[in-house]
């Protein structure tokens, strides 16, 4: 730990694993997000390791999920988005693809949230957009979290960067962050080891920490 200006600077991972310190994010592991990715299954069980020691080791848990607003009160970058992935040429065709309570809305039954946990629901990428997981946090005293989730390269990147914007320090658990494209997704992973501002992990290294917590 480093210090300075009256101020603790955590400099290693075993510095920010405490429950005093941080939170694990869990970023929108969902029922029609999940089956998206080749290696779906193996995400989701990385996610469940990390997942599964943050609750042994007493840290706070907080889930996100995308959702889709129908198209009669959706803005113009949500049209154009939905358009953009969809394919589709006009925005008459575009179909919301994560309506609330719809079945690929919900988080898969391997990661259900515990009625401990919280579950924010958004329609931006960040995860800070919108919802009040800044908030949560700031009350709660943390200034870190370990996210783990899909995708890397749409919704976790933009997360990280505004965390760090925001003054936190989070930690990307690499090997349990999905991606679609693995080259947008090695471009993500060189881009926040250039900034500098987060801290890069596996699950082999992030999980006996977080459960270690609990004595």
């Amino acid at each position: 730990m480093d210090h300075g200006f009256g101020l603790d600077v955590p400099e290693t991972l075993a510095e920010v694993c405490l429950p005093e310190r941080l939170a694990l994010v869990v970023y929108d592991m969902q029922v029609g997000i999940v089956p998206q990715l080749p290696d779906g299954p193996a995400v989701t069980r990385a996610v469940a390791e990390v997942l599964d020691a943050a609750r042994a080791g007493g840290f706070r848990v907080f889930f996100t999920r995308h959702m889709s607003l129908p198209n009669e009160v959706a803005g113009v970058s949500q049209l154009r988005t939905a358009k953009a992935w969809q394919r589709t040429r006009s925005v008459a065709e575009v179909k919301p693809a994560f309506p609330r309570d719809s079945p690929q809305f919900q988080i898969v039954p391997e990661l259900e949230p515990r009625p401990s946990e919280a579950v924010f629901d958004k329609i931006a990428m960040s995860a800070f957009v919108g919802t009040p997981l800044e908030m949560a946090l700031r009350d709660s005293g943390l200034g870190a979290f370990a996210i783990a989730g899909i995708a890397l390269e749409v919704g976790i990147e933009p997360t990280v960067r505004h965390a760090t914007d925001l003054g936190f320090l989070p930690v990307v658990v690499a090997d349990a962050c999905g991606a679609r494209d693995r080259a947008a997704a090695e471009r993500a992973f060189a881009g926040f080891a250039f900034a500098g501002g987060s801290l890069m992990t596996e699950v082999s290294a992030i999980a006996p920490l977080l459960r270690g917590r609990a004595a």
